[in-house]
């Protein structure tokens, strides 16, 4: 088999798993029947969980013999929490986020 009918096909086999993950909630839970208790309770409490999971990972690597490195961190964290407090938007807070934190370490 050639290289590129080798690619189409995981590129097709790829794009059809793609397609069947995100249609299996409609073909489970579509229709006139509501969606069990317990999964609309795992839509509430898994993304502040997978957040609070991501938060320590990013920062359990903080370096603390280097007190610029672990500050601009924090700053930068911080100014997450603020911003989403404040704004409740997380696009805007992951986005400052970020670009407070690259101007931090390149000054």
């Amino acid at each position: 088999m050639s290289r590129e009918i080798h690619a189409a096909l995981v590129i097709a086999v790829c794009a059809l798993v793609t397609l069947a993950l995100r249609a299996l909630p409609f073909v489970c839970f579509g229709g006139k029947r509501g969606m069990p208790q317990r999964i609309v309770r795992l839509g509430s409490v898994l993304p502040p969980a997978i957040m609070a999971a991501l938060v320590v990972y990013c920062l359990k690597g903080v370096p603390y013999g280097t007190v610029r490195e672990g500050a601009c961190q924090l700053i930068a964290a911080a100014a997450v929490v603020a911003l989403h407090v404040w704004k409740r938007s997380t696009l805007l807070s992951i986005g400052a986020g970020t670009a407070l934190y690259m101007i931090l370490i390149r000054l």
